[in-house]
């Protein structure tokens, strides 16, 4: 089963201790320009109590809550989230890279961003095979994607998520590993493995 790197990627997920910007058009009570969810990964909200956050991109959060206040308490709501901090995310960049080690993200992070933040790939790095690791709810993928090419303008930079695994140059990764990134294409495309 293969899932484009767009599809998993396609926004940033809300996770515990974020600081959230959200907003009811024309309803100042249920406007908060800073509301912090919490270590459980949910948001306590006047009406609604409380309501799960964490795991959501910020437009599905909002479509949930238009949905829980239209049922009961306002006619046709418009809801804005947005992340104003992003605390919770943390990425790991490992293999042939200046510092590998654990990462904060701040928002949106690519995997372009990501390397960088470990100060990019050594001399002797392979860019071309650069692998991200995932754990889904369907199980581990992973994906292999060309950061040369990447850094030419000719393919897209892909969003990494919290507790993505990088790693550069995938020569360095233990042969199980080694063996099912082989056997993929660097296209981006997320696979399942076992």
């Amino acid at each position: 089963m293969a899932a484009s790197a767009g599809a998993d990627a396609s926004g940033y997920r809300i996770g515990p201790s974020d600081k959230l910007s959200v907003t009811v058009f024309q309803v100042e009570d249920l406007t908060f320009a800073e509301i912090f969810v919490d270590a459980s990964g949910k948001l306590q909200l006047p009406l609604l109590g409380s309501v799960q956050a964490a795991g959501l991109t910020p437009a599905e959060l909002s479509t949930d809550l238009e949905r829980r206040l239209g049922e009961r308490y306002l006619r046709n709501p418009e809801v804005s989230v947005s992340v104003s901090e992003a605390a919770s995310q943390k990425i790991t960049v490992d293999g042939a890279v200046m510092k590998p080690g654990v990462y904060e993200m701040r928002g949106r992070t690519t995997l372009l961003q990501a390397v960088a933040m470990a100060q990019g790939g050594t001399r002797i790095a392979d860019l071309k095979r650069v692998a991200v690791f995932r754990s889904t709810d369907g199980g581990p993928m992973v994906a292999v994607f060309d950061l040369a090419a990447i850094r030419r303008g000719e393919t897209a930079d892909p969003v990494v998520l919290g507790d993505d695994v990088v790693v550069v140059d995938t020569s360095r990764l233990s042969a199980r590993h080694r063996d099912i990134v082989e056997i993929l294409p660097g296209l981006g495309i997320f696979t399942l493995f076992r």
